[in-house]
């Protein structure tokens, strides 16, 4: 059985020193090309999706990066015409973003990728990101992850909100778009009240897949709403936890009590990888060493050699997990490993595929086919026109 694949990418790594590295090139962070380059290096490799952070104001771990980021969203679009294959699912910070703006953006993307699209809803709880947009005072985490639950909500129902065979092109009648289906969303909760339906069409995949990033600390509400809404539910647990499956068990009893649809349980780790010249855990000291910081983040890191990383990837999956999103520590470096000599190994143990098989990011997940919750309900447009 294939198992799963992907990459965080952001900034110069994932170690906030990362951009001091002699490999790396912080003069082209905010280049397209940069960016192009990491994930067409990624989808040689045949990996399933890659991830492109994102976030509002500075960014306490990387103080000499001045907040420098570029718009995930956008640069996924940018992206996505140089791709043909490989997932690309850019953040979204549902606390400062609203569900009818991102949903157009991602379901634009799924066109311009070619039904490729994801979204990883993440939340902020920091004063000064909420300052930055003139929003409400910070929400409480489990109450910040309340309202991404509604978000994702919002948004999977926009999405639907235009049947997939709404637009008609009726050059003889005049009918470009058959209003009967096109849906109002009558979305109202705490946090939005959406009306729709979306200006977009329903995207190439349906559903552009949904994938939530979750750690285990308790009461924050994350591991829920991976559990409610997730097409795939990234699990952050440590590598020194004795029961890797705890948190899975933790994630399906929650998603069995709220009747959650079958999804891709992932893990997260953050990699730096012996290459020709040095070894992982070496460059990891140097980077701690010269930023005065370590590379944890709330995730795992691992050190050494390919060969070792994929043990412990077998070991993972034996323990119930479908997948991996590694997260570089130096970019390109560590991703040039993964490519050349991680992805070799696991195709040597079974647990890569050569080639891609399926067109869309959904079908490549294995995901089931997204039903259009409207499709069998007369407009309520279509009466009132």
């Amino acid at each position: 059985m294939t198992f799963f694949l992907s990459v965080a990418l952001t900034g110069a790594g994932a170690h906030p020193g990362a951009w001091r590295s002699p490999a790396a090139r912080p003069g082209e962070l905010t280049s397209a090309r940069y960016w192009t380059d990491l994930v067409l290096s990624a989808e040689r490799a045949h990996l399933d999706f890659v991830t492109l952070e994102d976030g509002f104001g500075r960014d306490p771990q990387r103080p000499s990066e001045v907040g420098l980021r570029l718009d995930a969203t956008l640069l996924a679009a940018r992206i996505a015409p140089s791709t043909g294959r490989i997932g690309i699912v850019p953040a979204a910070v549902t606390s400062q973003t609203e569900p009818f703006h991102l949903s157009k953006a991602i379901a634009t993307l799924d066109y311009v990728s070619s039904g490729r699209a994801g979204v990883l809803p993440q939340i902020s709880i920091a004063d000064q990101d909420y300052a930055l947009v003139g929003r409400r005072a910070p929400l409480p985490p489990a109450d910040a992850w309340a309202e991404a639950a509604d978000w994702v909500e919002v948004v999977r129902r926009l999405w639907d909100s235009w049947e997939d065979d709404a637009e008609i092109r009726d050059v003889a009648t005049g009918r470009f778009v058959d209003i009967d289906k096109l849906h109002y969303v009558d979305f109202a909760g705490p946090y939005f009240s959406v009306r729709g339906p979306s200006i977009t069409p329903r995207p190439p995949q349906g559903q552009p897949v949904v994938v939530v990033a979750a750690g285990r600390e308790a009461g924050d509400g994350a591991i829920g709403v991976a559990a409610a809404q997730a097409d795939v539910a990234i699990l952050t647990d440590p590598l020194a936890d004795p029961d890797a499956a705890t948190a899975l068990a933790e994630l399906d009893g929650l998603r069995a009590a709220t009747g959650g649809a079958a999804q891709r349980r992932l893990t997260d780790l953050v990699v730096f990888l012996d290459d020709r010249d040095t070894t992982g855990a070496d460059r990891l000291a140097e980077l701690d060493d010269r930023h005065g910081a370590s590379a944890a983040t709330g995730t795992a890191v691992f050190s050494g050699s390919p060969t070792d990383l994929a043990a412990l990837l077998v070991h993972r999956q034996q323990a119930g997990y479908d997948g991996v999103r590694l997260w570089p520590g130096v970019l390109p470096t560590d991703l040039e490993v993964i490519v050349h000599a991680l992805v070799p190994e696991l195709r040597r143990l079974g647990l890569r595929e050569t080639e891609y098989l399926s067109e869309s990011l959904r079908d490549r997940l294995d995901l089931p086919v997204a039903p259009n919750r409207y499709a069998a309900v007369s407009s309520d447009i279509g009466a009132l026109a």
